[in-house]
């Protein structure tokens, strides 16, 4: 059963993770094999499809370190998975552990192009006139959801709890 009262089961969301990580990984495989390195296809007039690497964390942060970074960002990335499986394996409130789920998996799938690649692949280019976004693929996608949905049933799980103590307390 996937589902236990309010709760996931720990084997769904650990499959949602999974699923995420692989998807990325087959976009950025299909990206390298179509396309050549620094290549950008123009899709919309906001948007293009791009072929670029970043050795760095978000944003390129740590990019021009000298390749200590990467070492760094896996590690980092192999404690984080290993606590958001143990909070998964908790199974928490449902929207929480989607949320760890979504972060597993745009973890998962970045932290497997740290190891055998020594860099992220990137393929989502936005951009307006001349300013244009970092580039980001589904696992940052999966990421941002990821904090979007945490900080949305945090303050909503805030105000629940407030509503239900001043009710209690009249």
């Amino acid at each position: 059963m996937l589902i236990i009262g309010k709760k996931l089961s720990p084997n769904a969301l650990l499959s949602i993770s999974g699923l995420l990580a692989v998807s990325d990984q087959a976009v950025k495989w299909l990206v390298q094999q179509s396309m050549a390195y620094g290549e950008s296809i123009s899709v919309t007039p906001f948007f293009n499809w791009v072929h670029v690497w970043n050795t760095g964390a978000a944003f390129s942060l740590f990019a021009n370190s000298g390749g200590w970074q990467r070492y760094f960002l896996i590690g980092i990335a192999l404690v984080v998975s290993i606590f958001l499986i143990k909070l998964i394996l908790e199974n928490r409130h449902k929207g929480e552990t989607i949320a760890y789920s979504l972060f597993l998996g745009g973890a998962m799938g970045n932290l497997i192009d740290r190891i055998f690649r020594g860099y992220v692949v990137d393929y989502f280019d936005f951009y307006w006139r001349d300013w244009h976004w970092p580039a980001f693929n589904l696992a940052d996608i999966a990421i941002v959801l990821g904090a979007l949905l945490f900080v949305s049933c945090s303050l909503l799980g805030k105000k629940t709890n407030t509503n239900a103590e001043s009710e209690g307390s009249g």
